[in-house]
C-alpha cells in the first residue's frame, strides 16, 4: 500500500499579498505532524521536499512511496534524513538494526531500499521526524549520535536570541547531495531566533518547532522583508518556508526547532541577510 501524503504547491509572493489567516495557514502550515502507528507525509513542490513523521508504535513502519513519485521505490532518486524527537527506537536498514535514541539522527542515501522504524516502548514511542529531498548520487549511510555532536553557540542574552544551533547533515559531518539538516535550541531566557533575519534566495526550508510546553506559542514570520506575515505555531507543527521569504520567530517561551533546507547547494551560510531597517 503506498503512503498517503499532502500536497503543497508553490506560490509567487504577490500570491500571498491578500491572504486570509486561514488562507496562509492552509497553504504553508501544518498542524499534525506525528500520529501513533502511522506514517505522516507532506510533499511540497519547493524544491520537492518530502516532510513528516513516523510514529511507530506495537509494529514497525515503513515508508512506501513508488507509483505516487514515478520510481521503483522511494530512495531510488532521493536522499533522507532522519531526527527522533520521541523515546528510543530503531532503524532497521537494509537488515542493519541501528537503535535511535532522542536526539539521535541518521543520513540515508540515495539507492537505500529497504528501512523499516521501530519503538522500544509503544506507550512511549520514538517520533522520526523525517526529510527526503531529490538526489543525484549515492553517498554512504551515516548515524549521527547526538553525543558526537558540537554545537555552534550563537546570540546573546541582551538581545533574547542565546542558541545553540546542532548540526546533524551538514558537510561538517557527512556528505549529501543537498539536503541539511539540523536543529536549534533557544536558551532559557531567550525567545528570538534569526533576526536580523535573512533569506534563501537559493534554498527553500522547512521548521517543525517541538520540545514546547502546550500553553507556549510561536509567532513564526514569513513573507517578503517589506510586507511580513506571521503564523502561530505550537508544539510539534510544521511551516513551508519558500526560498523568498523570511523565517523567523520569537516565543512566548524558549523553545526547539529542526531546519531543513535544500537547493542550490550546501552551503550553510549562504543567506541573503536584512538590513533592520528594510524590515516592514
Amino acid at each position: 500500500m503506498q503512503t498517503p501524503y499532502k500536497t503543497y504547491y508553490t506560490h509567487s509572493p504577490l500570491d500571498i499579498r491578500h491572504y486570509s489567516t486561514e488562507e496562509l495557514r492552509r497553504e504553508f502550515h501544518v498542524e499534525s505532524i506525528f500520529t501513533p502507528g502511522e506514517v505522516v507525509l507532506n510533499y511540497t513542490h519547493n524544491d520537492r521536499q518530502i516532510f513528516g513523521g513516523v510514529t511507530p508504535t506495537t509494529e514497525a513502519l515503513e515508508i512506501v512511496l513508488n507509483k505516487s513519485l514515478g520510481v521503483t521505490y522511494f530512495l531510488e532518486r532521493r536522499e533522507l534524513g532522519v531526527i527522533n524527537i520521541g523515546g528510543s527506537g530503531t532503524i532497521v536498514i537494509e537488515g542493519k538494526e541501528e537503535p535511535m535514541k532522542k536526539q539521535d539522527g541518521y543520513y540515508i542515501g540515495k539507492g537505500t531500499k529497504d528501512m523499516q522504524f521501530k519503538s522500544d516502548d509503544a506507550e512511549n514511542p520514538a517520533k522520526f521526524y523525517i526529510v527526503s529531498t531529490p538526489a543525484h548520487h549515492k553517498y554512504p549511510n551515516v548515524k549521527i549520535s547526538i553525543d558526537e555532536i558540537t554545537p555552534m553557540e550563537t546570540g546573546e542574552e541582551k538581545t533574547l536570541n542565546k542558541r545553540k544551533i546542532y548540526q546533524y547533515i551538514h558537510p561538517n559531518v557527512c556528505e549529501s547531495c543537498q539536503l541539511q539538516m539540523g536543529y536549534t535550541v533557544l536558551q532559557q531566557g531567550s525567545s528570538w531566533n534569526t533576526m536580523p533575519c535573512h533569506t534563501h534566495e537559493r534554498r527553500m526550508e522547512t521548521y517543525l518547532y517541538f520540545d514546547m510546553e502546550p500553553t507556549t506559542k510561536v509567532f513564526h514570520f514569513m513573507g517578503t522583508p517589506d510586507e511580513t506575515k506571521h503564523l502561530v505555531m505550537g508544539n510539534e507543527e510544521a511551516v513551508i518556508s519558500p526560498s523568498w521569504s523570511i523565517h523567523s520567530g520569537v516565543g512566548t517561551s524558549d523553545y526547539t526547532f529542526i531546519w531543513a533546507m535544500c537547493g542550490e547547494n550546501i552551503t550553510y551560510d549562504d543567506m541573503d541577510f536584512v538590513d533592520m531597517k528594510d524590515l516592514k
